[in-house]
């Protein structure tokens, strides 16, 4: 078998005396594509920054593309591209000096024939000479995404690349994402959009530093164990907002969200969730359904399990 490019046990972060990262341990297969998922705060950009070299863990071992993550910090830092939340290019540079740049960083041998090779790929051929600050966020981060795979990395690290990008973007963003990883590099991405989401080989959900659920997201969405109804209104006085009152802080209900004129109701205890439903669903301005939850469904749920570990910490 093929070694995991990331085998992490027990990595420990602490800041200030709290705990960001809790015994996480995680292993991504070569060429495959792993969403971490989380709220914020929940220590997933710590997490990155242990694995490519950034910070040491304070417990904990494992090996990054074959590499002691605590000894080898420098070599991995060489192999691994890292996309930062933050654009963190020079605005005043054009976005071919900006590659040209990095190609230097990195003491790239054939650098001008990288750059050109890079501006294709990611579609910056038109716009090599506008300066990277006049790029709209999309562009921006095709910029960011050439700068990280210039050096030719086995493992890409993104950390919430998509952040403030549109929908177009995002799919083109993810497009190229697969077409690395079907080229055979490994990717581990954070993100908070859930059809981000989906697309991702696996997925882990890390909540306040401890990872909680692994697996694809099948695997992850029947583990969870929730079960899931949504009420129609059948007339126009019918309000959803009104039966979400009706229905808040009632045994069972661990899940309420209006969709426009309907309410996504859900709970982890289904016997439970249907003994309250049943005094609500004689109601004739519904109409009830049963229905399968989705990956966000799930998310929600687990955030609502899990403690933040800033609770207390002013105390």
């Amino acid at each position: 078998m093929t070694a995991p490019v990331i085998a992490v046990r027990g990595l420990t972060k602490r800041f200030g005396g709290r705990t960001v990262v809790d015994r996480l341990s995680l292993a991504v297969e070569p060429g495959r594509i792993m969403g971490f998922l989380g709220p914020n705060g929940s220590g997933k950009t710590t997490t990155i920054r242990m694995l490519c070299g950034l910070l040491t863990p304070d417990e904990g071992e494992g090996t990054c593309l074959g590499l002691d993550i605590r000894r080898d910090a420098a070599a991995i830092k060489r192999q691994v591209g890292y996309m930062t939340q933050k654009f963190s290019y020079y605005e005043d540079m054009s976005v071919e000096e900006n590659l040209a740049f990095v190609a230097r960083v990195y003491g790239l041998p054939g650098a001008r024939a990288r750059v050109a090779a890079a501006l294709e790929r990611l579609g910056l051929a038109d716009r090599r000479r506008q300066l990277a600050g006049e790029l709209s966020g999309g562009w921006k981060q095709r910029l960011a995404l050439a700068a990280s795979v210039l050096h030719e990395p086995r493992l890409l690290l993104l950390d919430e690349p998509t952040a403030g990008v549109d929908p177009k973007a995002r799919r083109e963003f993810w497009e190229q994402i697969h077409q690395l990883a079907d080229e055979g590099i490994t990717v581990l991405v954070s993100t908070h959009y859930m059809d981000e989401a989906e697309r991702c080989h696996q997925i882990a959900y890390i909540a306040y530093g401890q990872l909680l659920v692994e697996g694809t997201v099948a695997e992850v969405v029947a583990s969870a164990g929730l079960a899931t109804y949504t009420a129609s209104a059948r007339a126009p006085q019918a309000s959803v907002v009104e039966l979400a009152r009706r229905l808040q802080g009632r045994p069972g209900i661990d899940l309420l969200a209006p969709f426009g004129a309907a309410l996504h109701v859900g709970g982890g205890d289904a016997a439970l969730l249907e003994q309250t439903l049943a005094a609500v669903r004689a109601d004739p301005d519904f109409a009830w359904q049963r229905d399968e939850p989705s990956l966000e469904d799930v998310f929600i749920h687990l955030m609502g399990r899990s403690r933040d570990n800033f609770q207390g910490a002013g105390t």
